[in-house]
């Protein structure tokens, strides 16, 4: 394959070079490879190969039981777990009719907004190492170990919890671990600020993603991507505002979006900014949960073996990397006919042979990064 340029008036033919960036690039967050064809340092075309992290989720569900399917939700998206079992939960609390008690909606909250903490910690950390700074990482990781170790208490792991059930979750809060978040939100709140001045405001880490792989709001549409990376280019859309589940409804917070503040509307840099800023907010959910928690059981009524009505439901959450949704189609059999998962990381993958073309290969990377992908999740 070539590529024609003119120069001085005339024809030059240059052949392109066909580059592999993957699956050891750490740039990728997980194993895929992209395939990238290049003129120079300049990226002429990239195609996204997924495949390399497949966890059969999807065919595993067939053959479990309804509580069974949990653990495999995990493994997913292996940064965000308590999400992926949230979404799963509500859609066959949704198909039963279940009523889940009040404080195991608090607690569902308050560790749904960790995870997203915890989730976004992680990117900001990555995404430094991504774009050649070390110590951001290892600031993140200090104040990440925290929610795990509180995840670890409740759940018994680290990193793949089993912790929301059907119903409520496995196992209650104390007051001690209560006692301990409200101390470590409201550290977290001068911490994300020095985080950003450290990183956000640098100017050789401006100058790496402001105005690097601006995504249009019709682009967007056009996808069908959602979370940070919708909006950062300044769509003000989010499930918990927009369509609240749980009782999101109940909490007081802000919707963050990009402005182009260092840059172009939609570039690296904005989607780098709205997941600083949706920490705060999760913060503040985090200390009203922490106001209104409620004493009472965890787990509502659910049968011991449970049997799903006959039908199909479509339940969607915000996750950290964005909308996920599970579509449930039950025969009236102990385990799902079929259990289709929509992920948002396979939108945003979807989106890299749009947003390559005319990078340099440095800002290519800096634009895998921006969209904070976690491959378990692409490829189900």
């Amino acid at each position: 394959m070539a590529i024609e340029l003119i120069e001085n008036g005339e024809s030059i033919k240059s052949d392109l070079l066909t580059l592999n960036m993957g699956p050891q690039h750490p740039a990728t967050h997980g194993v895929l490879r992209v395939e990238i064809k290049t003129d120079s340092e300049i990226v002429a075309e990239a195609i996204p190969h997924i495949g390399y992290l497949h966890r059969c989720k999807e065919k595993h569900s067939e053959n479990l039981d309804y509580r069974g399917v949990i653990p495999f939700c995990d493994r997913m998206d292996y940064l965000a777990a308590m999400s992926m079992e949230w979404g799963y939960a509500l859609t066959v609390e949704k198909m039963l009719g279940t009523e889940v008690p009040r404080r195991a909606e608090y607690i569902r909250v308050m560790v749904g907004e960790l995870q997203r903490l915890a989730s976004h910690l992680m990117f900001f950390g990555v995404y430094a190492i991504d774009l050649g700074a070390f110590s951001p990482f290892l600031y993140a990781f200090q104040k990440r170990e925290f929610i795990l170790r509180i995840f670890e208490e409740l759940s018994g792991a680290r990193l793949l919890y089993n912790y929301y059930w059907i119903g409520g979750v496995w196992n209650d809060i104390n007051d001690g671990q209560l006692r301990r978040i409200a101390k470590f939100v409201d550290e977290m709140k001068t911490e994300l600020d020095k985080y950003h001045t450290l990183v956000g405001e640098n100017k050789i880490f401006i100058d790496r993603t402001a105005n690097v792989a601006k995504l249009t709001p019709e682009q967007i549409y056009s996808y069908g991507a959602t979370g940070p990376v919708m909006r950062g280019s300044g769509i003000k859309w989010d499930l918990r505002k927009d369509r609240p589940y749980s009782i999101y409804e109940e909490f007081d917070f802000d919707v963050q979006v990009g402005h182009g503040e260092k840059g172009t509307l939609g570039d690296c840099w904005d989607r780098y900014y709205v997941r600083m800023r949706e920490m705060h907010e999760s913060i503040k959910i985090i200390e009203q949960c922490l106001d209104g928690i409620e004493e009472g059981p965890v787990m509502g009524k659910v049968p011991k073996i449970i049997k799903v009505p006959e039908g199909e439901t479509y339940m969607r959450t915000e996750c950290p990397r964005g909308e996920l949704g599970y579509h449930l189609i039950s025969d009236g059999g102990k385990t799902p006919y079929r259990l289709k998962v929509k992920s948002s990381c396979f939108t945003h993958t979807s989106m890299l042979g749009e947003m390559a073309p005319g990078q340099m290969i440095a800002d290519f990377v800096a634009t895998i990064g921006s969209i904070d992908i976690v491959l378990g999740e692409v490829d189900r």
